[in-house]
Order: structure tokens, then sequence, then C-alpha cells
């Protein structure tokens, strides 16, 4: 009987360095802190701002592609749905987790063809923008704008085209 207990006693006497080898061997992937900044990565999309087909009548007036998508129209613009369709433009953006862009729009754009129209940017979604996957996916930034149009001798039927400036600020 003493035999047995003493067996019993070093068996439980084994298990603690037996847990710390255990231990010693498993390896678990610890970090001491966040990733380092990497600078984030701002790229249009092949959909840019496009206000589509519109028509307008004696006075003129404004057409509204907000970032959601919805398209609006002041004054006696009257909205066609044929080709080119409209879009609020899409951009890429690409960095760490949690990386905040502030966006700054520049003045109004001139957008030329037969006349010349003035776009503002208006719209950003989302706004604060904040970069929430992992490299290389990218999050998306949605812009809308407003494009002021003329009478018909000012801003005659055509195809117009331009550039506008944004400013990505990262925080």
């Amino acid at each position: 009987m003493r035999y047995f207990n003493h067996i019993y006693f070093n068996s439980i006497r084994l298990i603690p360095p037996l847990a710390l080898l255990i231990l010693f061997f498993a390896t678990v992937q610890v970090y001491g802190q966040e990733p380092p900044p990497r600078p984030a990565t701002v790229t249009p999309t092949a959909q840019g701002l496009s206000f589509g087909t519109f028509s307008q009548g004696a006075a003129g007036g404004t057409v509204l592609v907000p970032a959601s998508g919805v398209r609006g129209s002041s004054g006696d613009i009257i909205l066609l749905n044929l080709n080119p369709l409209y879009s609020p433009a899409i951009f890429d953006a690409v960095g760490n987790p949690g990386t905040m862009l502030s966006i700054l729009v520049w003045p109004a754009a001139v957008l030329t063809g037969p006349g010349s129209m003035t776009l503002q940017i208006n719209t950003i979604y989302p706004t604060p923008f904040i970069i929430t996957t992992t490299p290389p996916l990218s999050t998306l930034l949605y812009i809308g704008g407003v494009l002021t149009v003329g009478n018909p001798g000012s801003n005659p039927p055509g195809l117009y085209s331009g550039t506008f400036n944004i400013t990505f600020v990262q925080e």
C-alpha cells in the first residue's frame, strides 16, 4: 500500500513540469503595438462623376448627383434617362484600418464643351472617411456634385467634360 501512495505522489509532481513543457513548445503570435502607419493611397475607379443626359429650358438651372447617386434638378432642367448615365465618382482608399482621411475640396471646376459650366463638389460619403479594410482590400469613397447649367445660348447642347481637384489629408 505504501508503494501505491508513493507512485501517486510522484505522478502529481510530474504534471507541472509537463504543463510547462507543453506551454514552452506552444507558439502564440503576440503584438506589442499596432502596425506602423502606412501612407494611405486613394485612386479613382473607372466610375467618374457623371451628370447624365438632360435638357435645359430658357433659364437653365442645376443638376445634382449626390454621393448617394439619386439625381435631381432645379430650374427648368429636364432629366433624361439616356446614355450617358449619371453616377457619383468612386475612389478606392487603401491603408491601415482606422486611418482617417480628411477631404479638402478645391473651388468650383469648369467643364468645357460647346460652352462652359461650373461643377461644385458638394457631397462625400462616408463622412468622416475612415478606412475600414485591411490592405490590399480597399474602402470605397463616393463623391457627388452640383452642375450649374446656363441658358441654351451660353450652354448649347453637347458633350461637356473637365476635371476637379480633391486633396486627401491623412490624420
